[in-house]
């Protein structure tokens, strides 16, 4: 089973630790339009792609001891390197050491053993702006979903800047050769449709053999999906591309325990819902839904369970 996947953000790495149980054919193709945090500071430093998420899919796919892994993940807690990660640095380094991005990544995944590849989505200098419904643009993935919150606005579209980005052939290669396309999940605005942004990717999406598939997220995001239920999610994905590329929706279907549900209202997020007309209206559209219990709670926090998921995208390849 040749997987490809595109997104960004934890969901994408905690998809990819699930995954790499039922194939080692994996290619993660990243978003880098990063601009805040450690990685927005090496960005601007060293002139180079944003390493935080393909930092963690990396770590995500890698067949290491969990020392190393931990040491990824390691942040410095005093002086200039406060905040910064580990991980963060070790790619930069082999950026600056290989001279290109590429040759890196090619590199970081002999060493650290990855089912699979871990690509940006472009090799480009590229950032977000965003329309908001009120006409106003904001340019820059750390300020988004800020200052939505903020001004209680919210997102009509997404654009790159510049508009123009062409992707790796090696992205290309890989969309024809898989056997399954999946996109999200992860922050709709900033991590997934990025991705179908760059020059050729939803044609190149579209003519593949692939099966594609979205993982709508489990619960709405504050400053990106407020309000959203699972159609929403999809409408905004087909609006900012010209066809659409979808064949199925994995949908939890289970209600999150109040308990865990109390705490993420009061950051300002819900559950994503999913009801007859929503499914009637997809699969208008040619969209079946794949709907059950997708949930996996630790420590409070809600993720997909990533095992149901591979199990689901097992019976495809079958």
């Amino acid at each position: 089973m040749k997987i490809v996947v595109f997104g960004g953000g934890t969901g994408l790495s905690i998809l990819l630790r699930g995954l790499k149980k039922y194939t080692k054919e994996i290619t993660a193709v990243v978003t880098v339009a990063d601009n805040g945090g450690g990685s927005g500071v090496l960005r601007e430093d060293l002139g180079m792609l944003p390493p935080g998420d393909m930092r963690n899919c990396i770590v995500a796919l890698s067949d290491i001891e969990h020392v190393m892994v931990q040491l990824m993940q390691y942040r410095f807690k005093e002086g200039y390197l406060k905040g910064q990660s580990f991980g963060n640095l070790l790619i930069a380094a082999m950026y600056e050491f290989f001279g290109d991005f590429e040759h890196a990544l090619k590199e970081i995944g002999n060493i650290f053993r990855l089912s699979g590849k871990v690509l940006p989505m472009t090799l480009e200098d590229t950032n977000l702006k965003a329309e908001l419904v009120n006409g106003e643009y904001i340019f820059g993935e750390k300020s988004i979903p800020e200052y939505v919150r903020k001004t209680k606005n919210s997102i009509k579209k997404i654009q790159l800047i510049p508009d123009n980005c062409s992707p790796l052939e090696e992205t290309i290669q890989e969309i024809h050769q898989a056997d399954i396309i999946i996109l999200g999940p992860g922050s709709l605005y900033t991590s997934v449709i990025p991705n179908l942004l760059i020059d050729t990717i939803p044609t190149n999406i579209k003519k593949s053999k692939a099966k594609t598939f979205y993982i709508c997220n489990i619960m709405t995001q504050p400053g990106e999906t407020d309000g959203y239920d699972v159609k929403r999610h999809v409408d905004s994905i087909l609006s900012h591309i010209d066809e659409n590329i979808l064949d199925y929706v994995i949908v939890n279907d289970t209600k999150v325990p109040a308990n865990v549900l109390d705490k993420y209202k009061y950051e300002g997020s819900q559950q994503v819902l999913l009801d007859d007309r929503q499914k009637r209206e997809l699969k208008e559209n040619n969209i079946e839904i794949i709907s059950g219990n997708f949930i996996d709670i630790e420590k409070n926090y809600i993720r997909h369970d990533a095992d149901k998921i591979g199990e689901v995208l097992e019976q495809f390849n079958s």
